[in-house]
Order: structure tokens, then C-alpha cells, then sequence
């Protein structure tokens, strides 16, 4: 179903599964203790229980206690479950909209019934509401509406790794204390998450689990998964029993219950290359603590023979913004373009066991190894600064994708085909450069953090980004689109734009604006079929256009009478259309990313002020919307209508969370003190109205105007208000006593 497609970002089954492979596997002792812990037990018995969240240091098992738990309330057969694996290295799996995603969608997998609701804001038209850069208030939507539904019985949502999650991480915890109280929510972090513990504090029926707080059972549970490992190794490395025991009690007194430690140190002893005869040498080696067992590490990295392949190699993951694959990494590394695959996998086995491999995807072991490479090694993996490795990063993305771009990569031939209808060749001649074409822009502007760190022709006329753009822009935008990421190039090409302020008069930046233009303008049609970049994008663009003059050679040559078009672009950069009617007020974010718009039609609209994609529509209204304006933080819309309303609305999820009533008449304006914590409105009543934004309680009218009142405004100190009405005055007020 296409719907389910787009909302695909994640399959957790898979996720868990690749967990629990990459760490050895889930070992029911290791978790089995949570099943008769009181905490648990009363969170999984009483139906007013909704929240538990189970906090501990790194590397104290919180993942896989998680995945033994999944595993046990899936044999309750009549319990939903959906769960969630959190991971800071992966974008996709680092924002609040990838865990509602993959909520929602391991939910209908097992529900089909549910699918309903996602297809209810799938099916509006012109709206993309499962695009990462604008899904928030589309998801939360959805995700609400689905565990509303009266059919949908004992559901328990588990998200792991909350503290991985960097984008939108307050509004999720915002969404998880809202949401209906009958559905119960398992959270894991590390122990210094503030926001989590605040929450946590001020709400009722939660629970928290301090993995430090139970440590003789922690312990236990290592103990018992020491004996697991060095069973396994008694029986690959044919130890006596002498030997057998020596390696279980060095393990026991120094994994100060954390099974991170154990994992690492028994990978390590399992190494074919460490025979018998000097596994007790070897085993004295290893020093107790994460971070003091990271440095041994990477002491044998350096002094290894690949030491300086190693380096490389955990440089570019510890930068990078997603996880890469086997051969995206062989194209960011120019040295490693001479070993074969089998090679490439050997020298990653020498990376210590900082990174695992998985499907062929690079992953750090831990979010802690990249945290003790960044924090503790950068000297050592990064001695030039990380600037200059995203740097490295995109001179390696510009050179690689002007090797493999081209016109027509999966030779699709036909300019109508459909994304839908297109099948993946193979071999992917995108394979090797997904990750470039999706993050070029991003490592730039990285690497722009430290100006010594770019060669002053990089951003200049003739420099290495224009070369790239000014021969393969249209290629790219074709890559784009067979990678579904067009949007990726919107957003890129608008920070390419920012980046270049102060280069007024450039050819890079005149190109750059209309390259910003192009895929504005035509982005969706070639999202849909990406040949269109040559067919209609070009034919339809301004004759003057840069893009469309420095790709004249890839017009269709079968449009013989082409259409009129005009000459240049105007000054209009873009038009947001998708109201029913007039709009009467516009008003951009105090930080610049949206805009809020009121209209004629009732609604308001909230825009992405740089994809230009409507990000939410509001409906409460029951007459025109004459304006709207954003509280000074950006966190709330308050709008007045005909109707004789104000309203405000959570200007992340498009909630209504207050209506303030009790005007006599239209509303025409409304505006918040400097401050947030006062709203004031304009009425057709010849009165302004004062209010507690925090009560929502009317505190003063103020009268002296013969006509209706138009607008309002709080001084910059928000000790004073002026209003203007059709009597021609305008008034200026006292903001505290109304005089």
C-alpha cells in the first residue's frame, strides 16, 4: 500500500533483531530479574500505571533489557505492542518524527484496521505529511486520533534510547504525557536526562527504575552473563578448566556491573589471532571502566599496521550523519578505493571493537565508543579538527558524485515514468554515493564552522561547489528524486544560500538562488518522475533562467513548438497556495523557519518558510480569521476571528489549547506582550481586551475609542500598548493599569 510506504522510515522487528545480533544475542538471565521486580510488576498489572522509565549509566544493558521485555509481553497475546530503538547516529532514527513513524507503523502491521487513519492525512492533496522536514503535526495527528480509537486495547509503546533522540526530543516527551491515559509507555535513557526526570517528577502515575539503584541485582544479572560468555569461549578456545575459571573471575571483579565492559573484552579473548597459552597476558590487559577500556583500544589501533587505514576510517564515522554502507565508505576514503570487499571488512575487524558491521552498514558498537572517539581521541582520529574532516568529507562527495552522476542512471528512457512504477538495477549506480548526494551541503556548511578549514576556492565563482553544480545540478536533482529525497535538495540549496551571504554579485550565488528557484518550483513534479529535471522542469522555466541556460543541451528535442515563458523569474521567490479563500494576515516565526497565515477560508496554515510545503492546517474557527500572530518563543499561534474568538494553538502539534471567549463582536487583531505571558485583542466593539496567556482569564477592557479597534502593539518593554481604530486615533495605554 503506497501509504504505508511513505510512512515506512523503520521496520523495528528488524531493528531489534539487528541489536540483538550485533551484541551476540538476547540471554534470558541477562533480563529475566525486571519480570519479578515490584516496580515492574505494578506498572504491568495496574491499569493506572502509564509511564515507566528505566534509567542507568552506558553499558548497563538497557537495550537489551528492553528487547527481553518486548519478548515477554509479546506471548500476552492480548496486548498491542509497538516499540522503538532510538540510535543519536542515525538521523532517521535520531528524531521525534522517525519514532512516530515507526510507532505507527509496526502498530498497523499488526492492526491493518488502523491504516485508516494514516491514510485520512495521506489522501489530502498537495500535502506531504510524512516528509521528515515537516511530519511533526501531521504524525502527532495520526498517531493520537489511532490510540483514541476504542478498538485499540492494551497497548504498550516502548521507546528506547529516548535520550538519542536530538530532533523534537520535547515535543515527543510532550506527545508521550498527552496522549490518552489507558495506553502505557515504557522510556529508557541514561541517567542525566533532566528533561525526562522533570516530567517524570510533575506527572502522575509514572515510575522510574534506577539501574544504580539495584546493583547487587545489576550485578547478578552481568555475573550470569559472564558465565554465558566465557561458556561460548570454553568451548571455541578449548579452555581447562583452570583456564576457564581464571577468565570468569577476572571478568566478575572488574565488569562493575556493566555488560558493555563484558561484551568488548570477550570479543577481544575470542579473537582466533590470541591463542590459549597467552590468554591470561592478554586478559590482564584489560582494564576496568568503559572509557579506560576505549583508550586500550585505541593505544592498539595506533600501534597496529593499518593504524593509519583505522583512523580514517573511524574519522569519517564519527562525522558522518548517518550510518554508511561498505561502499559509500570506500568513496568518502580515497585509500581505501585498492581493497576489495572482503579487505575492507578485515581492516574494520582492526578498528578495535569501536564499529561492528551489519548488512554491510557501519555502526559504532555503542553511542558511548563515538562519544569517547569525539571526546577523548579527537587528537588522535581527528588531529586537523573536525571542521577539516567534513571538509575531507565533501572535496570526497563533490568528486565521487561528479564521476557517477549522468543523465538517466536506471535508464529509464521515458520522461513520464513514475517513481512508483521504478525498480532498483542491479548494481545501484547509486550505491557508492547515496550518502554524498544526501549530505554534501551539510558537511560544507560543518566545515564552514572553522573558515581556515576551506580552500578559498571552494565557495568562490569557478570554485569546486560551482563547477559541481554548474555540470551535474540536474543530474543531482535526478539522484535526488530516485533516493526520494527531494526535499533533502531544498534544504540544501537554501543553506548553500545562506552560506553564501556577503557574496553579493557572484555567479555561484546568482546561480544558487535559481537553482533554489528550480527545485521550489518544480521539485514535486520531478519527486513524482524524475526524468521530468529535463523534460518539463527546463521547458517551463524562465528563458534567462541559469539553471535552464547552462542545461540547454538537455531540453527535449521532440517539443517542437515550445511554450511561451517569460523571459526572467519575477521577484516573487515562491507562492504558497492551498487556502479556499482570501488571506488576511501573514506572519513569519520569530526564528524565521515558518510562517502563519489566517484566512477567509476559517483556517489557519502553518508553512515550512524554506520548502514552502504547508506543515499543518488549524480548523476551530466558525468565521473569518482576520489575524495571527507567534508568542515571542515561537512555542504558540494565538489567532482572532470573526467569530468572536481568540484562540491559541501549540504551534508545534497545531493543537488547540486555549479559546478565549467573552468578546462582543469580531476580533481583528490579537498580539502577545514582549514577554509571552499577556494577550491582548482588538475588537469591532471599540474596546481592547487584556488576558492571562497562562489562565486564559480576561483581566482589563480598555475604552475610549469611538470605532472599531484595528490593531494593537506592546512596546519593546511591554510596559505600554498603542492601538488604532476607524476613528482615527490611535491610543496609547498604560499595559498594567489600562490607563
Amino acid at each position: 500500500m503506497r501509504c504505508l510506504k511513505h510512512l515506512y522510515v523503520t521496520d523495528p522487528r528488524a531493528d531489534k533483531q539487528r541489536i540483538q545480533e550485533t551484541k551476540g544475542g538476547l540471554l534470558k538471565g541477562s533480563y529475566c530479574w525486571i519480570l519479578k521486580n515490584d516496580l515492574f510488576q505494578r506498572f504491568r498489572d495496574d491499569p493506572q500505571s502509564r509511564l515507566l522509565w528505566i534509567k542507568g549509566d552506558p553499558g548497563k544493558g538497557k537495550t537489551m533489557l528492553l528487547c527481553g521485555i518486548i519478548d515477554e509481553l509479546e506471548k500476552e497475546s492480548a496486548k498491542r505492542l509497538s516499540y522503538f530503538f532510538c540510535q543519536a547516529t542515525e538521523a532517521q532514527l535520531s528524531s521525534a518524527t522517525g519514532v512516530l513513524r515507526g510507532l505507527i507503523y509496526h502498530l498497523i502491521l499488526q492492526q491493518p484496521s488502523l491504516i485508516s487513519y494514516v491514510r485520512a492525512k495521506y489522501d489530502i492533496p498537495e500535502e506531504k505529511p510524512f516528509e521528515s522536514i515537516n511530519a511533526w503535526v501531521s504524525l502527532t495527528d495520526i498517531f493520537m486520533d489511532m490510540l483514541n480509537d476504542p478498538a485499540l486495547e492494551d497497548v504498550v509503546l516502548i521507546v528506547d534510547a529516548l535520550d538519542e533522540c536530538k530532533t523534537k526530543n520535547s515535543e515527543l516527551l510532550d506527545f508521550i504525557f498527552k496522549s490518552p491515559s489507558r495506553i502505557k509507555w515504557i522510556v529508557s535513557s541514561r541517567n542525566h536526562c533532566p528533561d525526562i526526570g522533570h516530567r517524570v517528577r510533575n506527572a502522575t502515575q509514572t515510575a522510574k527504575l534506577c539501574l544504580e539503584d539495584i546493583e547487587s541485582t545489576i550485578s547478578e544479572a552481568v555475573d550470569g552473563y559472564i558465565r554465558h560468555k566465557v561458556d561460548q569461549l570454553t568451548r571455541e578456545k578449548n579452555y581447562d578448566d583452570k583456564l576457564r575459571h581464571a577468565v570468569q573471575h577476572y571478568l566478575m571483579s572488574h565488569a562493575n556491573g556493566t555488560f558493555l565492559w563484558v561484551a568488548l573484552v570477550c570479543k577481544e579473548l575470542a579473537d582466533p589471532r590470541v591463542p590459549r597459552r597467552h590468554m591470561l597476558t592478554k586478559l590482564a590487559s584489560f582494564p576496568a571502566g568503559l572509557n579506560q577500556l576505549y583508550e586500550r583500544m585505541m593505544e592498539h589501533i595506533i600501534n597496529s599496521d593499518d593504524a593509519d587505514l583505522c583512523k580514517q576510517i573511524l574519522a569519517i564515522a564519527s562525522v558522518v550523519y548517518s550510518p554508511v554502507t561498505l561502499k559509500e565508505l570506500i568513496s568518502l576514503v580515497e585509500s581505501l578505493e585498492e581493497f576489495d570487499q572482503d579487505e575492507l571488512k578485515e581492516i574494520i575487524g582492526s578498528c578495535g571493537s569501536f564499529l561492528t558491521l551489519q548488512k554491510g552498514v557501519i555502526y559504532f558498537v555503542h553511542q558511548s565508543a563515538k562519544e569517547y572517539l569525539l571526546d577523548k581521541a579527537s587528537n588522535q582520529i581527528v588531529p586537523s579538527g573536525t571542521a577539516h574532516q567534513h571538509h575531507t568529507i565533501f572535496s570526497r562527495s563533490l568528486l565521487v558524485m561528479s564521476r557517477s552522476l549522468r543523465r538517466d542512471m536506471y535508464d529509464l528512457h521515458h520522461p513520464g515514468t513514475s517513481i512508483d512504477d521504478i525498480r532498483q538495477p542491479e548494481p545501484n549506480p547509486l550505491a557508492s554515493v547515496r550518502y554524498s548526494c544526501l549530505y554534501w551541503v551539510d558537511h560544507l556548511s560543518a566545515a564552514i564552522s572553522d573558515r581556515t578549514s576551506i580552500p578559498i576556492d571552494d565557495l568562490q565563482d569557478d570554485g569546486t561547489a560551482h563547477q559541481f553544480l554548474s555540470k551535474k545540478y540536474l543530474y543531482w536533482l535526478e539522484a535526488l528524486s530516485l533516493l526520494g529525497s527531494i526535499p533533502k535538495g531544498v534544504v540544501a540549496m537554501t543553506k548553500l544560500e545562506t552560506l553564501l551571504k556577503g557574496s553579493e554579485g557572484t555567479l555561484l550565488l546568482d546561480f544558487v538562488r535559481d537553482a533554489r528557484r528550480f527545485i521550489l518550483a518544480h521539485g514535486r513534479v520531478i519527486g513524482n518522475a524524475p526524468l521530468q529535471a529535463y523534460a518539463s522542469a527546463l521547458t517551463f522555466s524562465p528563458r534567462r533562467s541559469v539553471t535552464r541556460r547552462l542545461f540547454k543541451g538537455e531540453e527535449p528535442s521532440w517539443i517542437v513548438a515550445k511554450p511561451t515563458i517569460a523571459e526572467d523569474s519575477d521577484a516573487c521567490l515562491e507562492t504558497l497556495e492551498g487556502h479556499d479563500g482570501g488571506v488576511n494576515w501573514v506572519v513569519f516565526s520569530p526564528d524565521g523557519q515558518r510562517l502563519a497565515s489566517a484566512s477567509r477560508d476559517k483556517t489557519l496554515k502553518v508553512w515550512n518558510a524554506t520548502t514552502g510545503h504547508c506543515t499543518a492546517t488549524l480548523e476551530g474557527h466558525h468565521g473569518w480569521v482576520h489575524s495571527v500572530v507567534f508568542s515571542p518563543d515561537g512555542q504558540r499561534l494565538a489567532s482572532a476571528s470573526r467569530d468572536g474568538t481568540v484562540k491559541i494553538w501549540n504551534a508545534t502539534t497545531g493543537h488547540c489549547t486555549a479559546t478565549l471567549e467573552g468578546h462582543h463582536g469580531w476580533v481583528h487583531s490579537v498580539v502577545f506582550s514582549p514577554d509571552g505571558q499577556r494577550l491582548v485583542s482588538a475588537l469591532r466593539d471599540r474596546t481592547v481586551k487584556m488576558w492571562d496567556v497562562g489562565t486564559g482569564h480576561y483581566q482589563v477592557t480598555l475604552e475610549a475609542h469611538g470605532g472599531g479597534v484595528r490593531s494593537v502593539v506592546f512596546s519593546p518593554d511591554g510596559q505600554r500598548l498603542a492601538s488604532a481604530s476607524h476613528d482615527g486615533t490611535v491610543k496609547i495605554w498604560n499595559a498594567t493599569t489600562g490607563q
